[in-house]
């Protein structure tokens, strides 16, 4: 007869699954913790300064950095000041993506909605438009609700506080926003749950604007005549690429408006970007040094990123496709003001890359005792059993922390099968790839000149 599993043990279970596939999940994250925290305290910073955007008013609870020092301090000493992004770094199976995970734990904590966004070639980060849409798909709230954009949206209260700063803001020129923004805030706040058929429709194709969607500016120019707001806007064409730039501040400081601290959006496997082709390389990098550098109009959006990716790519990438002199001589024989400010911009993220990037420190005996333990009592209370110690692999310096964790798994689940069973793993490196992809070309580029239909 079949034992019936309680629901911890069923959570258990997927937490050992999770761990066995070198997949983070959430659980199983939670129930490990980090082991890094320098990086820890650098992003706890990083939410620092995006809670206290804007007012200044720091959640004091959390933002402090565990070894006494203010977190946000640490982070000013050379890592780009009021930079709203993070660069991490480390080896395949290094722990990148669970520490992304346990940063989504923190973030969720201290009331930040969380997307994490895989860069893959549905998700390119040269093409900030699609990013967005990928953003916002996966975007959670803190009670890990999704669709947080629509939600906060609903929750939006014209008589709070946080709605008259949200205003101000959009209306203001130091936002850098394009008028739509500011128009379909106000027919949205007109509209919503109106007496006027069809008003909740039109309004929630505002929502649909704001989450990525077109919208064509004869409808919009329709509803603001209904409004009695037809002549404050005029409407000048706008790019897909500085739309989609523009919506992800506008997203920020809409869900703090609606009663959360922020958004952080947490990119993983960055290292793809080497191999594309060298333009989108570069405008990839470009895509890096926006978010690595803070600019006049992020003041006030309280909107922070985490950008994972290998630690080998400077060496491999960098310096082994030369892109440090060759992308920036490119662009700039195109001879044009777009081209020039991609190459200024692709120099300043590959500065990051070079300069920024916080390296995952390898994990020591005391976090492999540490590892080893909550592991032994997860799977012993998983399967209902006492695990034996098991040998794992040797403890040696180039080896990760995902081998040592599924070297213990595979073992434990060998002895459980057969008590006699004497298990010896052997781990094998598996080098990056950086060639270059033509499957990658994605066909799509959100950097083209093309406006949101008429």
């Amino acid at each position: 007869m079949t034992p019936v599993l309680t629901q911890q043990q069923v959570a258990q279970r997927r937490a050992v699954e999770a761990l066995r596939s070198g997949v983070p999940s959430w659980d199983a994250v939670a129930m490990l913790g980090s082991g890094q925290p320098d990086a820890e305290d650098r992003f706890l910073g990083l939410l620092q300064r995006a809670a206290a955007r804007p007012g200044g008013n720091v959640v004091a609870e959390w933002g402090s950095s565990p070894g006494g020092q203010g977190a946000s301090g640490a982070d000013r000493r050379g890592h780009g000041g009021e930079s709203r992004g993070l660069l991490l770094g480390g080896g395949f199976g290094g722990g990148k993506s669970h520490l992304l995970t346990h940063f989504g734990h923190l973030a969720s904590s201290a009331g930040f909605v969380v997307s994490t966004v895989v860069i893959s070639k549905e998700t390119p980060l040269h093409d900030p438009a699609k990013t967005f849409r990928a953003a916002i798909d996966a975007a959670v709230d803190p009670a890990r609700a999704h669709g947080a954009l629509a939600s906060s949206a609903g929750l939006l209260d014209p008589d709070t506080p946080r709605y008259s700063e949200l205003t101000r803001w959009v209306n203001s020129p130091a936002s850098g926003l394009d008028e739509r923004f500011a128009a379909t805030l106000l027919c949205y706040e007109r509209l919503r749950g109106g007496d006027v058929p069809g008003s909740d429709e039109t309004a929630d194709s505002f929502v649909r604007f704001w989450s990525g969607e077109p919208l064509r500016v004869s409808d919009l120019r329709r509803t603001l005549r209904s409004v009695g707001a037809a002549s404050v806007f005029t409407f000048s064409p706008v790019s897909a690429r500085d739309l989609a730039q523009q919506r992800f501040r506008f997203a920020a400081a809409l869900l703090r408006a609606a009663g959360h601290q922020g958004w952080v959006i947490l990119f993983d496997e960055v290292e793809l970007i080497g191999r594309y082709s060298l333009l989108q390389r570069a405008r990839s990098y470009a895509e890096l040094g926006r978010w690595l550098t803070s600019h006049e109009v992020d003041r006030n959006v309280p909107l922070a990123a985490v950008f994972a990716m290998t630690d080998d790519f400077e060496a491999a990438v960098l310096t082994g496709k030369n892109d440090r002199d060759e992308i920036p001589r490119k662009l700039r024989a195109k001879q044009s003001p777009e081209w020039d400010e991609t190459a200024a911009l692709a120099e300043v993220g590959m500065k990051r890359i070079e300069s920024d990037m916080m390296l995952l420190e390898p994990p020591d005996a005391a976090e492999l005792d540490r590892a080893y333990t909550a592991l032994k009592k997860l799977h012993g209370d998983a399967f209902d059993w006492s695990p034996p110690d098991v040998p794992g692999l040797e403890r040696l310096g180039a080896t990760r922390m995902r081998q040592y964790v599924r070297a213990w798994i595979n073992e434990w689940d060998l002895m459980r099968l057969d008590p006699e069973f004497q298990p010896q793993t052997v781990a094998v490196d598996i080098a990056s790839d950086y060639r270059e992809d033509s499957d990658l070309e994605d066909g799509g580029d959100a950097w083209s000149d093309g406006s949101e239909p008429e």
